[in-house]
C-alpha cells in the first residue's frame, strides 16, 4: 500500500506533487502516514491486524534478498540491490510505525523498555561472544 508513499514525484501528465514536510522523526512520519492514509480513504482497512500481515509479508521480502547469499558477506550490498532492500526496509518501517500508531504505542519507549529487558537477560559479562538464547544460560 504505501510503495510510493515518500515519493513526491509526479501527480500525472507533468503534475508535480506538493512537497510535504521532510521526514525528519516517527512524529513526523506517523502524521504523513495519516495524511496518505487518510486522502486514499485506507484507514478503514489499516487494522492492526492487517498493518502486521503487511509488515510479515514486507519483511518476507527483505529476506528474500539474502536468502542464499553467504552470512558473512550478507552486509555487501550489490548496487542494483541495495535500492531494492532499502525499500523493503522502508516499507516494514511505516508498516511499524503505523501500528504503533493505531495501537497507541511509543516506539521510543517500548525499545527503551525491551533494550532494559534484554539486558537484565544477557548480562554482557555473562553472555559476550555467544548466541545462546538466555533460557540456554546457567545461573
Amino acid at each position: 500500500m504505501y510503495r510510493h508513499s515518500a515519493d513526491t514525484g509526479t501527480a500525472g501528465k507533468g503534475e508535480k506533487m506538493p512537497q510535504k514536510q521532510k521526514i525528519t522523526s516517527i512524529d513526523v512520519l506517523r502524521d504523513r502516514l495519516r495524511e496518505f492514509a487518510r486522502e486514499r480513504d485506507w484507514d478503514q482497512f489499516h487494522t492492526p491486524k492487517n498493518l502486521s500481515m503487511a509488515l510479515i509479508a514486507e519483511a518476507a521480502e527483505l529476506v528474500e534478498h539474502f536468502q542464499w547469499v553467504e552470512g558473512r558477506s550478507s552486509h555487501l550490498l550489490d548496487d542494483k540491490v541495495r535500492p531494492s532492500v532499502e525499500e523493503e526496509l522502508a516499507d516494514i518501517f511505516i508498516y511499524l510505525v503505523r501500528i504503533a500508531d493505531k495501537l497507541g504505542i511509543d516506539l521510543y519507549s517500548a525499545a527503551d523498555r525491551k533494550i532494559a529487558i534484554n539486558a537484565r537477560k544477557y548480562p554482557a559479562d555473562k553472555v559476550k561472544g555467544s548466541a545462546k538464547k538466555y533460557t540456554e544460560y546457567e545461573d
